[in-house]
């Protein structure tokens, strides 16, 4: 597995991830991950329609929180485009917060079984075994228009560049 060297601060370190870094152009990776519902998810269960796959460390902290609700409340503006968090958050936890949270819009997936996500689209953060900040635009036929690997993990994305990508697309 490729480690790219300090990609990302991690609570002001330097932090490595494993997987490739996206390139805008490229093919998205394919990936496997768990729906609220416990079944598998796959990239192609996706395609056919813009999306904007939003990768987080785990909904119960306060900057995950904050970028969900925010894309929540931006997908009513959005129609013709799809956004999906993925964390490593269980199934479970992650269907209780959205209930809690009154997130309806936005789709969440867990990547705990196998980090396939993480590792597919690099950003998992292997020693806490959690998903780096990121957001990838993805359009219908599955090519990556927008990538931000948030410098910071503690910071939000340019939620402004994500939308506008999409938009853009649609």
């Amino acid at each position: 597995m490729e480690l790219r060297k300090g990609a990302v601060q991690w609570g002001g370190n330097e932090t490595d991830l494993a997987g490739p870094e996206i390139r805008v152009g490229q093919k998205a990776p394919d990936f496997i991950v768990t729906g609220n519902d416990m079944k598998p998810v796959r990239l192609a269960d996706t395609s056919g329609r813009v999306r904007i796959f939003s990768a987080v460390p785990s909904l119960d902290t306060g900057v995950c929180d904050t970028e969900t609700r925010r894309f929540n409340g931006e997908a009513a503006a959005l129609p013709g485009v799809e956004i999906w968090t993925v964390s490593m958050d269980l199934p479970f936890a992650q269907k209780r917060w959205c209930g809690a949270a009154g997130i309806d819009k936005v789709k969440t997936v867990s990547d705990h079984k196998d980090a396939s996500f993480g590792r597919a689209w690099g950003v998992l953060e292997p020693g806490r075994r959690l998903l780096a900040r990121a957001v990838f635009v993805v359009d219908r036929d599955d090519v990556v228009r927008h990538v931000e690997y948030v410098a910071n993990v503690g910071s939000e994305p340019d939620y402004a560049a994500a939308l506008r990508a999409a938009r853009a697309l649609v």
